[in-house]
């Protein structure tokens, strides 16, 4: 089952790619890789079993596949901790904060309710690098002596996972967010149980929406996919701003007092800023992807700050923070990573963070965006076209390098294939709209010409 993970763990349709089979296979490999490192040796040496975090986004699929990953997981020796319906990272959170092994997330993100997915988090609640995924895939085809009697697995119910993290979220605070009444959109999911009595604690004035899981309405017209929800929402409330959250809550993205939205590039911008003005931006550097908008690099530069870019994902965004020891980095999807407080995106935490840089500045989330130009950015996404030549083709290279000679130092051009989907993304960015929609349709004819399956 070789590719198996994506940029984001194991996705897929639930029963369909994602059986209950693949889960608990999954979950057996998994233990028997992360089930043996160092933390889980100490353990055993006081005769203690390693211990694993187990949440899941509320999609209904998820309740079988829990199952399947908690039977796994206790199969193979591992004691289980379910945390239930909680956010992406505060799964992360958890898992760092009680010293497990490793955890793993039971959602597909953003993606509709029939698809779900398996994210697999190492001790410290950092996303696995490529080369653990790649053993963890190999483990799933070897044989495994399953432990039995007294050395298999329990599964017990994490009774304060929730509350843990509320505490977490609200200590990170530098101020209280009194005076600013916020619209939530929770998606329909993880953060439903969470962010809008988070909000409330720390004082905002809330109104929600998308805040009734029923399973199977999760991200449907709602969430940070279809933010004119959201915007309506504000208008008509007549909100100073509104956060819109995906369905396991690790991203944020913005809109303001007037129906504007603010994407993932702008909160790093403006958080960027504020922790360079207060010291804390650790060697003046911001972590982003090469999707990130050009206005983003023009201006960090006009501030004094370096822009490292990464590969899209946002663990290879944590590992260039990791290795650098940087403060922030993020995603323009709305994965925004604060490293004193967080080991992947976390939506409910970097809303909190905005609203307490309005707070702070006494500026309205608008004023704040202001700090960069949002460059005219057209993306489109081509099917049924063979990635694997996307590098090797000459005539697309020709095309691209005449692109960007076209441009010059007022745009840029990025064709790259997709992690989690059989395409090709054509993105090209230009000081003006209509050069950046005709250099990007231009781009992806080519590429459906010269790349087509035959």
């Amino acid at each position: 089952m070789a590719g198996l993970f994506g940029t984001d763990g194991v996705r897929g349709l639930a029963n369909g790619l994602l059986t209950a089979d693949l889960a608990l296979g999954l979950a057996q490999a998994t233990a028997s890789v992360l089930g043996r490192g160092r933390s889980a040796e100490v353990r055993h040496a006081a005769g203690k079993r390693p211990v694993a975090v187990l949440a899941r986004d509320p999609r209904v699929s998820g309740e079988f596949l829990g199952a399947a990953v908690a039977a796994g997981l206790a199969s193979s020796g591992v004691d289980v901790l379910d945390a239930g319906v909680i956010p992406t990272p505060a799964a992360a959170y958890l898992i760092g904060s009680i010293d497990a092994d490793f955890g793993v997330m039971i959602s597909a993100s953003h993606n509709p309710a029939p698809d779900n997915g398996i994210k697999i988090f190492a001790r410290g609640g950092t996303k696995l690098p490529d080369e653990v995924e790649e053993r963890i895939e190999a483990a799933l085809a070897e044989a495994k002596l399953l432990p039995t009697g007294s050395e298999v697995g329990r599964i017990s119910r994490f009774a304060d996972a929730e509350d843990r993290y509320v505490v977490h979220l609200l200590q990170s605070l530098p101020t209280r967010l009194d005076g600013i009444h916020v619209v939530l959109d929770c998606a329909h999911g993880a953060a439903s149980g969470v962010s809008p009595d988070t909000f409330r604690d720390a004082g905002a004035t809330v109104t929600i929406i998308g805040n009734d899981p029923d399973g199977i309405n999760i991200n449907d017209g709602v969430g940070s996919t279809h933010l004119d929800v959201l915007q309506r929402a504000v208008l008509e409330h007549g909100a100073d701003v509104g956060i819109a959250h995906d369905g396991d809550a690790d991203r944020c993205l913005a809109v303001d007092a007037a129906g504007n939205i603010i994407d993932g590039d702008q909160i790093m911008a403006i958080l960027a800023v504020s922790l360079k003005e207060r010291g804390l931006l650790t060697k003046d550097t911001l972590v982003a992807t090469v999707m990130s908008n050009l206005g983003l690099k023009i201006a960090m530069a006009e501030h004094g700050i370096t822009v490292l870019e990464t590969k899209v994902g946002d663990r290879y965004v944590l590992e260039a923070m990791n290795e650098g020891g940087y403060a922030l980095g993020g995603e323009q999807s709305g994965h925004v990573i604060m490293s004193e407080f967080a080991t992947t995106g976390d939506g409910i935490l970097t809303g909190l963070q905005l609203l307490a840089e309005m707070a702070r500045t006494g500026k309205s989330i608008a004023e704040l965006a202001a700090v960069m130009t949002v460059y005219p950015q057209i993306l489109i996404n081509v099917s049924g076209v063979d990635r694997d030549r996307l590098d090797s083709d000459e005539v697309l290279a020709s095309a691209v390098a005449d692109a960007e000679a076209e441009l010059g130092e007022s745009g840029r051009v990025l064709l790259r294939p997709s992690g989690t989907e059989p395409l090709v993304r054509v993105m090209v960015e230009a000081a003006d709209q209509h050069t950046a929609d005709t250099l990007a349709h231009r781009l992806a004819d080519i590429v459906r010409d010269r790349l087509a399956i035959a």
